[in-house]
């Protein structure tokens, strides 16, 4: 039990070295933000039974093809979950970019360093958010991705507004989803651009991708300083 006890302990420690050095102050905190109008589903996603199958399905090859990420890149992928996709992200960006990988639940997290050890990934850097803020270092990313996750986003207006400052100029916002309810792990694309819409964010393009009831949504976000304030915002209504 010590054991045990002692290794649990060490893995929380480690994550949090690991994370301090990407880890920015706090944004603006979730009560300023309107509460998103929409079922929230659980952090779990079934549209997946398997890897193999995803693989098969060529969602990574297809969300790089459309993101244009490519070596040297800073990549962040919000909600990194069991850490698919920075697995397959990490060669592609290569030893001069760098994957973060940001997720909320600490098991996700233990999970996460865990699996970069054991690929020896030394592009990774592993990073616990918030909710309602990613909490990613400023003007950094070249491409944020959320993955089959935005309907599990209880504050997204919260957490799209406190993305932004760690988004370089010229980044891209790329969002995978399932066409469907929120309530069904999906999210209707009218209701995703309303809701990017609402904080500031443009959509440059929407791809319906092979091999699954998915698309993937990217979007150009706004300066900093042409957010919009959170007192503002309108919330968007799911149809």
């Amino acid at each position: 039990m010590r054991v045990t006890t002692t290794l649990v302990f060490a893995a929380a420690f480690m994550i949090s070295a690991a994370a301090q050095d990407f880890m920015a102050p706090s944004g603006v905190p979730a009560a300023a933000f309107p509460k998103a109008d929409r079922p929230v589903a659980d952090i779990v996603s079934p549209i997946w039974h398997d890897e193999k199958e995803r693989d098969d399905a060529d969602e990574p090859g297809q969300l790089v093809r459309l993101l244009g990420i490519k070596s040297g890149m800073t990549v962040a992928d919000i909600g990194a979950g069991s850490g698919y996709y920075v697995a397959r992200l990490s060669p592609i960006v290569g030893s001069k970019g760098r994957i973060i990988a940001e997720d909320v639940v600490p098991d996700y997290l233990r999970s996460l360093l865990n699996r970069v050890r054991d690929l020896g990934l030394q592009n990774v850097a592993i990073s616990r958010g918030e909710p309602h803020d990613p909490r990613l270092p400023a003007d950094s990313i070249d491409v944020a991705i959320m993955v089959h996750m935005y309907h599990e986003i209880a504050r997204p207006y919260a957490l799209l507004y406190n993305l932004v400052p760690a988004l370089k100029p010229d980044a891209r916002v790329g969002i995978v989803d399932a066409f469907g309810p929120t309530s069904k792990h999906g999210t209707p694309p009218s209701l995703l651009r309303c809701e990017l819409a609402a904080v500031g964010y443009r959509e440059i393009s929407f791809e319906r991708l092979t091999g699954s009831d998915a698309y993937l949504a990217t979007f150009a976000p706004p300066s900093v300083v042409r957010r919009t304030r959170p007192e503002a915002m309108v919330t968007c209504k799911a149809q």
